[in-house]
Parts: C-alpha cells; structure tokens; sequence
C-alpha cells in the first residue's frame, strides 16, 4: 500500500518547523503546507476563505507557477496572481480555498520537451499522451487529497498556470478531465492532439501576449483553434502589445473570478 502524507499548517491545525525566509505581507497571509509520496515532495501555500467554516463546502482553485518559480522554498511560487487571491471583495463574493504547489527545481508541470534553436530560443515540443513527470505526478496526488476533504466543493474546482504552469493546465485537463469545472491557461501551450480529450469537457479561458518572446503567442492561437475544431468554446483574450508577461493583464481581469465561478462540474 502507498504511503502518502499531506501535511497542513494553520487552520486544519497541524503544525511542522520550516526555515525562516523573508516574507512580503502577502506571502504571509499564506499558511504552509507539504505533500510527500514515496519521498517526493510538492511543497505548497495555501489561504481558506475569510470565516472558513469546516461543516461548510469550499471552491478550490489551484494556480501553477512558471519555470522561474521552481524550487523548494515554498516561497517564489507566489509571485504572481496572490494580489487577485487576496483581494478582499473577491474572497467576500467567491469564497474558496486557493492553493499555489510549487515544482521542483530539476522537474517540469507538464510533460514536454524543450530545446534550443540557432537564435538561442527555446522550442516546446508538446507531448499527446506519455508518462506523467515527477512533479505532476505529485501534483496530481496532492489535488486528490485535497477533493478527498469534506469542506471542499468537488462540483467547483478550478486550475489556472501562467507560462509552465499554463502548460501544466492544459496537462491537468487531458490527464483528469472530469475534476475541472474550468480551467485558465497564460501564456502556456499543449500538444494540438490532445484538445479533443478536454474541448467539451472543460470550458477554458486563454491568454497570450501577441510579442511574447519566449513562449511563442502562436501556442495559444493553435490550441484555441484545436479546441474548436473538436467541439469546444474557449475564451481567448490577446494582448496586442504584452511580452512574456501577459499574466500581470491576465490577472487583472474583472470578470476571471467569475468567469470561473460560473462553471458547475
């Protein structure tokens, strides 16, 4: 049988000792937590909705970090998108748990390979099916303990990555379709082959930045039209002069909170 361990801090109670690392006030406000597997461990941060209460039931959102949040300080991977989280009008209206795993440094969300061109530019060859990573894997185990609890919602589950972590959306979404009521995807990429797997399955909302130059904007033109042409009805929001960046856009949208909500699995 499987040894597998979910570790929480603050609110379920259950207390571990972890380095100190300066914190911003916003990172702060996000209680640790840790999912080992055979070894393997996903750190991860976590926030309850404001007047959490156990006997009730919760949305869970999951927000995968890039490529430059690796690590295992369970700390870089809040860098981006906690503001949105944070936000007071938004936790009042859409209650939820949220959560932001962090990936190890020497592992990858989804499973793709990359290489270098002459210009010194990177080339994301997506994978149609293959073996799950190391960090996917314990991605994947890490959600199933979480649906696992009786306060979380498993009707309203939401997945959204910015850069990797976009591309590790689109990995979640072919991999279990079935867990997603809606999933967002900045600046990210998948294999065109797997759309028909989540098209209808999974509404989606996508976002690039039209002069990004290190995910290439054209992984989000064909995955929009792949997901199309096998029956789905994605969102698609460009922004005409956004580098690799588009997620500082991408989470300043009024209606992304919403949009999200408004999926019923």
């Amino acid at each position: 049988m499987k040894t597998i361990k979910i570790f929480l801090t603050g609110m379920l109670g259950l207390c571990l000792a972890f380095p100190v690392f300066a914190q911003s006030p916003e990172a702060s406000r996000f209680d640790r937590g840790s999912y080992i597997n055979k070894g393997d461990t996903i750190p991860y941060r976590f926030i309850f909705p404001q007047n959490f209460d156990p006997s009730k039931k919760y949305a869970l959102i999951l927000v995968l970090h890039g490529a430059g949040e690796r690590g295992n300080n369970n700390e870089a991977q809040l860098k981006y998108g906690t503001q949105l989280f944070l936000n007071d009008t938004i936790r009042a209206k859409y209650p939820a748990i949220v959560i932001f795993p962090q990936c190890p440094a020497a592992s990858y969300w989804s499973n793709v390979n990359k290489q270098t061109d002459a210009a010194g530019k990177t080339i994301f060859n997506f994978q149609a099916g293959g073996e799950p990573t190391k960090a996917m894997t314990g991605l994947l185990g890490l959600i199933a303990q979480w649906l696992d609890k009786p306060f979380v919602d498993k009707h309203h589950l939401y997945v959204g990555g910015l850069s990797m972590g976009g591309m590790g959306t689109f990995e979640l979404l072919r991999r279990k379709p079935e867990w997603f009521a809606a999933a967002f995807a900045i600046c990210g990429g998948d294999n065109t082959l797997n759309a028909k797997i989540y098209a209808k399955k999974v509404p989606m909302w996508i976002f690039h930045g039209q002069k990004d130059s290190v995910v290439p904007f054209d992984h989000s033109q064909i995955m929009v039209a792949a997901i199309k042409a096998a029956g789905g009805d994605p969102k698609f929001t460009v922004y005409p002069n956004d580098d690799h960046n588009s997620w500082d856009d991408a989470f300043k949208e009024p209606q992304l909170i919403p949009w999200l909500f408004a999926h019923k699995k």
